[in-house]
């Protein structure tokens, strides 16, 4: 019975215990097994011809990450579906991300990989080294089979991709001009990068609320306070994203003295970011304070803490010193302005003599009211906003975006301009008249906030490569379905998940 084969890791762990007590063999496999093919039961075939018993043990659905559109089949489906196979004695849903523990815990005579595992330098995710480095210590044989390849991931994309139908026509187009290697390797040259980081400091503040009802005197939904979060946003969220991919990473900006959060701070910052506040008297740090419902996270209504005075021209011509400084040494220049004060007229005129490679984006939000424009710079090598921040800057509410987009990067001299769309993906527009519209890849909206960032940081990145500029959107729009998934700035933009996102879209 299908059923019997079908344990959790711990039973699993005393059937193989007792197996080798009796002197049988015990050979185990490990994977993801999404999409069973016949690739995958010559592998459990020619495993289990190295011994007596073949336990089988795959990755539960939480900790699948080869893309926001992955697992194609829920953990359920793959443990019965290899259960079914008579080759196979015992199946268990693993309880950790990797093999390592479940190999200590099992302790298998033989583990198996397929044949693609050979060339374990060549795994970008480290795992199958340190999934030998345990084998190694336990003395379990680690076995490679020798048989035909299949692709879970090219079999999902061609006969049962989750995305609509544009989607897939767009990535057979961008498949075959261009290649899968050529997207990592722009991912890759990024870790070669110096950037200077520059723009509004923003704490984000969570406040999660249960509704109980309508105030008895006043009409006003009552809430009950659960819990809060604290997040780094605004260019700290900018720069922790950068830090990820960049070699180095210089951060200039701006604190208040009061509610200043500077040791949460320092703290929330990437070990590799040299950062360089200025702290201004009589001002607070930047603080948005958001009122979400627990359950569902929709956002009720925000609070800012802020100061809409412009810096003291003191400190204006500090920070100005000091990107003089820095900026000759950097590739890239990212300017992350909220217009919230950090970034003066001065400073403008100084990011844009000194950079060598400007990359700028500027904010609409109900701090600056509708004032704060990309028109503020005079020039700037990749621009990147959204729709509205476009219509805001042309005042065009309902024209066509191409022509707008077009006249603003001739106007800033940018070889790239991108305007982000959110479930509509997102326009690129380069130098040359060259055009595209690139479909967003996200299925799991969490938080929409932050995902503007993610975007600017790692295109940023791309951008000064002088990438097609196809390219650039779609690294963009990669990185935008990550990012909606994580609450706020909770965390920043993990390279290897972005790699393997990459990887699932185009094979």
């Amino acid at each position: 019975m299908i059923g019997n084969k079908i344990v959790d890791v711990k039973r699993l762990a005393r059937v193989v215990a007792e197996a080798r007590r009796q002197g049988k063999r015990v050979v185990h496999c490990h994977g993801v097994f999404d999409l069973l093919h016949i690739g995958h039961i010559r592998y459990f075939e020619q495993a289990r011809s190295m011994g007596d018993v073949l336990i089988v043990t795959l990755t539960p659905d939480r900790f699948v990450d080869k893309g926001p559109h992955r697992p194609a089949f829920t953990e359920t489906l793959r443990v019965e579906a290899i259960a079914s196979l008579s080759c196979v004695d015992y199946v268990a849903i693993n309880e950790w991300t990797t093999a390592e523990k479940t190999l200590r815990l099992i302790h298998p005579d033989v583990y198996v990989k397929g044949s693609e595992f050979k060339n374990i330098k060549a795994d970008m995710t480290g795992k199958i080294a340190r999934e030998e480095k345990v084998a190694r210590d336990l003395d379990i044989r680690l076995a490679f089979t020798d048989d035909i390849v299949f692709s879970s991931t090219s079999l999902i994309n061609r006969f049962i991709s989750v995305y609509p139908q544009e989607v897939n026509e767009y990535l057979d187009l961008f498949r075959n001009r261009h290649t899968l290697d050529d997207v990592l390797a722009v991912i890759e040259r990024m870790a070669t990068l110096k950037v200077l980081v520059i723009g509004d400091v923003i704490v984000d503040e969570y406040v999660y609320c249960e509704a109980i009802g309508k105030s008895s005197k006043d009409p006003v939904l009552a809430m009950k306070y659960l819990s809060e979060d604290r997040f780094a946003g605004g260019v700290l969220a900018v720069a922790n994203h950068v830090a990820n991919f960049a070699g180095q990473v210089e951060l200039i900006s701006v604190l208040g003295n009061q509610n200043h959060y500077e040791p949460f701070i320092r703290a929330a910052l990437n070990k590799k970011i040299e950062p360089h506040f200025f702290t201004v008297d009589d001002i607070p740090t930047v603080t948005k304070r958001r009122i979400l419902d627990g359950y569902s996270l929709n956002k009720l209504i925000e609070i800012y803490d802020l100061d809409e005075r412009e810096l003291p021209p003191a400190i204006s011509a500090e920070i100005c010193k000091v990107i003089r400084e820095r900026a000759a040494q950097a590739d890239v220049v990212l300017i992350s302005d909220f217009g919230h004060g950090a970034i003066t007229r001065p400073i403008i005129e100084t990011i844009c003599e000194t950079a060598p490679f400007l990359v700028i984006n500027t904010q609409a939000n109900a701090g600056n009211r509708g004032f704060h424009t990309i028109s503020r710079y005079p020039r700037a090598d990749y621009a990147c906003i959204a729709e509205h921040e476009m219509r805001l800057e042309a005042r065009d509410a309902r024209g066509e975006l191409r022509p707008i987009m077009e006249q603003t990067r001739r106007r800033l001299k940018a070889r790239y301009m991108i305007v982000t769309r959110g479930q509509r993906g997102c326009l690129v527009s380069a130098a040359g008249n060259e055009f595209a519209a690139v479909p967003a890849f996200a299925r799991k909206v969490l938080d929409r906030v932050g995902a503007g960032d993610a975007f600017l940081a790692v295109t940023a990145l791309a951008a000064v490569q002088k990438v097609p500029f196809e390219v650039l959107g779609f690294i963009g729009n990669v990185v935008g379905a990550e990012a909606v998934e994580i609450v706020g700035n909770d965390k920043a933009i993990d390279k290897l998940k972005i790699k393997k996102c990459i990887v699932s879209l185009l094979k």
